[in-house]
This record gives structure tokens, C-alpha cells and sequence, in this order.
């Protein structure tokens, strides 16, 4: 059964009809495939952005995950264990909210600069990142029977694929024929 989430049970009430590229795909068989990522904003860490003088390493200064995300992420983890579904890579931002929400769900994670939020570093820096996770993302989709696992910010993913995400969502990633990022599926455990 595929999932769905909110928005698309929404539309659906309202009577409206989303545009192809916004359907849900069913993310297990989308998984189980290969040959795709599966991009995660971090599990639920309230406020907006991380506080003045914040720094990478020193979760105290930062902006974390609290209880219910921490939940969060333990129940995406369980989601990936009852269908049998296991990550070649699990890779986050080196954010302790991604790192966290990474491990509780998978177990471990590679700390990616990558996948590290675009509000802390500069233009250039962030069109480098940009073009390494495409690259990435290119290599990945040339590995079918695997997938990857990648937990990051929505800033990542807005300027990735133009796509906006709850905490703790999931996108399914492939590519478009020219190479650039396609929406396959959207993830979000309950």
C-alpha cells in the first residue's frame, strides 16, 4: 500500500488534482528497486534556525531534536526494519539533529558537509555542495538493488529538487533523463 501523507489526503478532500511529479510512489517498492536515495529532513526539532554563535561539534549550541522527534526518528527506523529495507550508506549533515535522527533510526550515519545546511555557509560554498549531492545522487541511481539514505535540512531539499518537507519526511529520489534530481516518492511515518 503506498504511503501518503497529509498534503495528499488534503488535496484529495479539497478536490484537487496534483500534478504528476507530486504523486506519492510506494516508497518500499521504490526501495526494494534500488538505484534511488531516500532524502530525509531531520526528525521534529523545534524553533527555526540554529541560535547566534551556534557551532558544528557542540550540540549544545545548537538546535536539536526533542522527545517527540527523537520518536519520530525511532519510528522511521522501525518502518525500515518490519519491511526488511536496509541502506547500503546512511549519510547526514553534520548537524546533530541530522546525525541524531540518523542514528536512532539506522543505527549509525557518515557525517556528509554536503548535506550540511546552505544557511551557514556562502554562495559558493553552497553551489559546491549542490553539485557534489547531484553528482552523488547520479552515481546512486547507477546502483540498482541498493540505495542510500541521506538525512539533511529542508533548505537541502528545496534547493536539491524545489521540494518543500515536514520533519522527519522523506523523499524518493532518482533522475531525470538530462540528470537532474526527480521526486519517485514521499515518506512519512506516523
Amino acid at each position: 500500500m503506498p504511503t501518503v501523507d497529509r498534503r495528499h489526503l488534503l488535496a484529495a478532500a479539497a478536490g484537487l488534482a496534483l500534478p504528476a511529479w507530486a504523486q506519492p510512489g510506494d516508497a518500499a517498492a521504490l526501495l526494494k528497486t534500488g538505484g534511488v536515495v531516500i532524502a530525509f529532513r531531520h526528525a521534529l526539532a523545534p524553533g527555526t534556525f540554529d541560535p547566534p554563535g551556534f557551532k558544528l561539534g557542540d550540540c549544545g549550541t545548537q538546535r536539536n531534536l526533542n522527545d517527540e522527534g527523537r520518536a519520530q526518528a525511532r519510528r522511521i527506523g522501525a518502518w525500515f526494519q518490519t519491511r526488511g529495507l536496509r541502506p547500503a550508506a546512511v549519510r547526514a549533515s553534520p548537524w546533530c539533529r541530522c546525525v541524531e535522527t540518523a542514528e536512532l533510526a539506522f543505527g549509525a550515519a557518515s557525517a556528509w558537509a554536503a548535506l550540511g545546511s546552505p544557511r551557514a555557509g556562502t554562495e559558493a560554498t553552497n553551489a559546491q555542495s549542490l553539485g557534489e549531492l547531484r553528482r552523488a545522487l547520479l552515481a546512486a541511481t547507477k546502483q540498482p538493488g541498493r540505495f542510500e539514505v541521506w538525512v539533511t535540512h529542508m533548505f537541502v531539499l528545496a534547493d536539491l529538487l524545489g521540494a518543500n518537507t515536514a520533519s522527519g519526511e522523506g523523499l524518493v529520489l532518482g533522475v531525470q533523463a538530462d540528470g537532474t534530481p526527480r521526486l519517485l516518492g514521499r515518506l512519512l511515518v506516523d
